[in-house]
């Protein structure tokens, strides 16, 4: 069988599922995603034995309808099926396809942040549905429990259930409504990729490609042609242009080992004009915040050149724009780089991280690190410990161990 794109099969799944919601209404999502992954595991078994189909996604798409048709029947839903549009006996060309393909992606974007929907579950289920995570993915992007997931997923489904679908036309109003939400998913999605919670993978280049897929299509949709969005697009350009130096065959690469000749220039000038793209308005996000960082990152002929004190009052104004006590931990690490590590401890000094924080590597790593760089060598090894403990892959793991051993 022809090799297909790793991604390829998540993509599919969550174009399969905005399809086949289209068709049966947001009301039997379920049923879409039962559909959609029984069509997949089909697609699994039969194509190393009859090779492609001309066409894969117009095959997948095919199936995936029959699926859903054979499970209304036996489920006894006659309603559902009648009102279903009959299966095509031909369907159209491949340009044509993607272009509905990409309406449908959209639309499922936004279906997914639904106001009926609690906020907790709406990105929860986004991730699920439209960007193929596993639970266990989702519960590690959102600092929560599996058990939690679960029960956000459940509530989504049944509050979707409840309200009968998706309007075919929302307001103006509404996308602005859920704009938001929908950048917070493809933030989240473009995350997991960079930095992987996957126990084997250190990155997921295809998840990154997924997401700047994804808000480049916002971007160029009315309904999302936004400063925000587009400085998002500039966000993912500007990470994405160092992603393939971030990883050998040891796990990941520190920053100041980086081969900056190997990050790619094209990508970064891509970035780089998404952001000037951005100061259109007169709004301030915290991507036109990131984008800036990331670009400080991008143009700093070395680690030592970089301009520490720009960076770290950009995430001085992240804590005001998005409080989150992640900026100020990455606050406390460029002070530490500008005026030395104490400076970083004294930022960190008397503040009370909440529970979710104080429990993780990322908390212990940086006080390990600091404190490392301060010479309390016995605090910083009681850090270092609970850092390489709670790692999430042996490659962080690995790449935390080179960053605090002793110096």
């Amino acid at each position: 069988m022809t090799a297909l794109p790793e991604h390829f099969f998540r993509r599919e799944y969550a174009g399969l599922v905005a399809a086949l919601t289209r068709r049966a209404g947001a009301h039997h999502l379920a049923e879409a995603e039962d559909a959609a992954q029984a069509a997949l595991l089909t697609a699994l078994e039969r194509w190393p034995h009859t090779g492609l189909p001309d066409n894969p996604s117009t095959w997948l798409r095919r199936v995936a309808l029959n699926k859903l048709v054979d499970g209304f029947r036996a489920r006894g839903r006659r309603a559902a099926l009648d009102a279903l549009p009959a299966i095509p006996e031909t369907y159209p060309p491949e340009g044509a396809l993607a272009g509905e393909m990409r309406d449908e992606m959209l639309r499922m974007l936004f279906l997914c942040c639904d106001a009926r929907v609690p906020a907790d579950s709406q990105v929860a289920l986004a991730l699920k549905t439209l960007c193929g995570f596993d639970v266990r993915e989702v519960a590690e992007r959102l600092f929560t429990t599996e058990a939690n997931v679960y029960r956000r997923l459940s509530r989504a489904r049944a509050r979707l259930q409840e309200g009968g679908g998706l309007p075919e036309a929302l307001e103006p109003g509404e996308y602005a409504a859920r704009l938001g939400r929908v950048h917070e998913v493809l933030y989240l999605l473009f995350t997991e990729g960079y930095l992987s919670s996957h126990a084997d993978l250190a990155i997921r280049a295809e998840l990154c490609d997924e997401a700047l897929r994804l808000a480049e299509m916002l971007a160029e949709h009315p309904v999302g042609r936004t400063p925000a969005t587009a400085a998002l697009v500039a966000l993912f350009h500007l990470h994405r242009a160092r992603l393939s130096s971030r990883v050998d065959a040891a796990g990941l690469v520190l920053l100041a080992e980086q081969d900056r000749t190997a990050w790619d220039a094209r990508r970064i000038e891509r970035g780089l004009w998404w952001l000037a793209e951005s100061a259109s308005g007169e709004g301030l996000s915290r991507y036109h915040l990131e984008a800036g960082i990331a670009a400080e990152h991008c143009l700093a002929p070395s680690v030592r050149e970089t301009r520490w004190r720009r960076i770290a009052e950009s995430y001085a104004l992240l804590e005001r724009v998005a409080p989150s006590p992640l900026h100020r931990l990455n606050r406390a690490l460029a002070v530490a780089e500008d005026q030395g590590p104490d400076a970083g401890l004294a930022l960190l000094a008397g503040f009370a991280p909440p529970g979710w924080l104080e429990g993780s590597y990322l908390w212990s790593a940086v006080l390990a690190d600091l404190h490392l760089r301060a010479g309390d060598a016995e605090v910083a090894e009681r850090h270092r410990r609970a850092a390489l403990a709670g790692a999430p892959s042996d490659a962080v793991r690995a790449s935390l161990a080179r960053r605090l051993a002793a110096r």
